[in-house]
């Protein structure tokens, strides 16, 4: 109530400016024309005052509402109740208010519903294309050739794409495909790094895995799967040492568990490490290595944030890169 009082008194600056302006005027014409009486002007002015008093408070109670919302833009919509005033202005802005929502909303619903027909469009898009993959895959089994060594890790890509394309498009419906439970961070760290070993044997680097086996987290596992597998898949990306490793080490630190991914890799440049959660970023190291998107990072960051995780990333250029989990 304050506030709108306030904002009252602001918008009358320029009629109490004018008034005051008025009664000086007018004064200045009576002593012009003789009249030297000044308790006649006193009682003049004082009556003029009471009158523009009066109206200044005839105003605000009939526009108080109107005030005290306009003094509080941040009000949600349901604090914009009208209550009528009988006051022209106010109706109008309240019509104009309801006529805004009404078309937000309408505006709003069209874009997540042409949203959610895109989503859709997309996951069943991918689940199409991962089949002609999966056939593609076992046929290629058939073959143990150079060739076919090459054409099994183009399919690989290609799923990992598909993956990334479809965990992407699930984020907005992120609390409707959610199963929190107690993991064994050491299995399910086994488990990946054994889906991809193929990608390791490609590149000539191998995992060492340092976690006890009685270190358990509370999270998704699919969610965490896709985590892991893509700093681990930017792990072995961006190594250039011949047998190199890619580190899995977890400990506890103020009553958290922490998982670190570690590699000899080439490592982030000092410009750049700030940026690299962002999307479509890829940096300097980006333009060495084709298959950089700048969005794994990204969509781990976001992961990670609706899980209530947190992610830490340090890196040495030429020596390697260590991001941590933190659950």
């Amino acid at each position: 109530m304050k506030k709108g009082i306030l904002l009252f008194l602001r918008e009358q600056v320029p009629l109490l400016f004018i008034y005051m302006l008025q009664l000086a005027l007018i004064s200045f014409v009576y002593w012009l024309g003789g009249m030297r009486d000044s308790s006649l002007s006193l009682y003049a002015i004082l009556l003029s005052t009471s009158l523009l008093i009066t109206y200044l408070i005839y105003r605000y109670y009939t526009h108080r509402h109107f005030y005290e919302r306009l003094a509080r833009p941040k009000a949600v919509p349901d604090e914009l109740t009208y209550r009528s005033e009988h006051a022209p202005l106010a109706e109008s802005l309240h019509k104009l208010l309801l006529h805004q929502e009404r078309k937000q909303k309408t505006e709003l619903l069209s874009v997540k519903e042409q949203l959610d027909q895109h989503i859709y469009f997309i996951n069943q898009w991918v689940h199409q294309m991962k089949t002609p993959l999966s056939v593609m895959h076992l046929l290629n089994q058939e073959r143990d050739d150079e060739l076919s060594h090459g054409m099994e890790d183009e399919l690989d890509r290609m799923r990992k794409g598909l993956d990334m394309v479809l965990y992407a498009a699930r984020l907005d419906s992120f609390e409707h495909d959610l199963h929190i439970e107690t993991i064994s961070l050491r299995s399910i760290v086994r488990t990946i790094t054994s889906d991809q070993k193929r990608l390791f044997i490609r590149n000539h680097v191998f995992p060492v895995i340092q976690i006890p086996s009685d270190f358990k987290i509370v999270s998704d596992e699919k969610w965490l799967t896709f985590i892991i597998t893509q700093l681990l898949t930017n792990s072995v990306k961006y190594s250039r040492r011949t047998n190199g490793k890619v580190y899995f080490d977890s400990y506890e630190r103020d009553q958290h568990t922490i998982l670190e991914v570690k590699d000899q890799g080439i490592g982030i440049p000092k410009h750049d490490i700030e940026r690299v959660f962002d999307p479509f970023f890829t940096g300097e190291n980006g333009r060495t290595v084709p298959e950089s998107t700048g969005m794994g990072l990204y969509l781990v960051k976001e992961v990670c944030e609706k899980l209530g995780h947190k992610i830490e990333i340090e890196s040495v250029q030429g020596e390697g890169t260590c991001i941590r989990l933190i659950f």
